[in-house]
């Protein structure tokens, strides 16, 4: 599938969504570049998700990447590689009102997620697929907590895997920065199922049937409880690590610009 050209502010053909028999999908569509966010696409996806939350007809959501990979993340050339001044004006890396986490919880009516990853999910796409309800990953999905080696706080990360219940896993891939696998998630009790390869959609789809065979209202109610829940954890872990401004550091300088011009980076700083 070739990318749609012109303007990257142009981002609806980079997320679609469609809906049948009560189960939407939201499918990431931008394969030549690995389904990497930049702005524009955060905020698309916050105005999906808000189309799915308002749907009448749907119940479940299945989240998905188009092509080899679920999604590598942030796009490191435009939300990373700003200017000192673009980093300060916005505290981060991310664009005003493009942050990507606080997308599952702008929510109305509570509708459970069903994320489907395969080939990878890194940085912001596994924090995606961690906030999503349930996990349905295909064998052998390598995920990786990009923020410990760009020089950022893996923090939410930490808190997210904790929150799924991955213990001392959870201290393990946050401090390392080290790929992990659907496998070691699964016994993690990170993720929820590991489908053969190829069949994690299938299985996905079938999660979200037997979901929406329920009384929605009951079923939201849950996922509302939950994300209160999640949303907790986010935010102390954002308490811990906002001051710390690491976005204006020689040591994240360093990493972005060693990844946008391919070699390893380093050494580091500390500063």
């Amino acid at each position: 599938m070739s990318e749609p050209t012109g303007n990257e502010s142009d981002a609806e053909d980079f997320i679609r969504y469609e809906c049948t028999d009560r189960v939407a999908t939201i499918t990431l569509n931008r394969p030549r570049k690995l389904n990497a966010f930049n702005d524009d696409m955060v905020m698309r996806l916050a105005r999906v998700l808000h189309e799915f939350d308002i749907d009448e007809n749907a119940d479940v959501a299945v989240l998905r990447g188009e092509g080899r990979a679920f999604c590598s993340g942030a796009d490191v050339h435009q939300r990373q590689l700003r200017s000192d001044a673009d980093l300060k004006k916005h505290g981060g890396s991310q664009g005003w009102n493009a942050n990507a986490s606080e997308l599952f919880v702008r929510a109305i009516n509570w509708k459970p997620i069903i994320a489907s990853p395969h080939g990878f999910a890194v940085g912001l796409g596994l924090g995606m697929v961690l906030e999503s309800e349930m996990i349905v990953a295909e064998a052998g999905t390598r995920f990786q907590v990009t923020e410990t080696s760009r020089g950022l706080a893996s923090s939410r990360y930490w808190a997210l895997l904790r929150f799924r219940g991955a213990g001392s896993f959870a201290t393990d891939v946050a401090l390392t920065g080290r790929f992990f696998t659907a496998e070691e998630a699964l016994a993690a009790g990170v993720v929820d199922r590991v489908a053969p390869q190829g069949e994690q959609l299938q299985q996905a789809y079938e999660l979200a049937r037997q979901m929406a065979a329920n009384p929605p209202l009951s079923v939201r109610a849950t996922v509302r409880t939950r994300r209160w829940y999640m949303d907790q954890a986010e935010r102390e872990a954002y308490l811990q690590t906002t001051p710390l401004k690491l976005h204006t550091t020689e040591d994240f300088k360093e990493s972005a610009r060693a990844f946008a011009e391919k070699r390893k980076a380093g050494p580091f700083k500390g500063r």
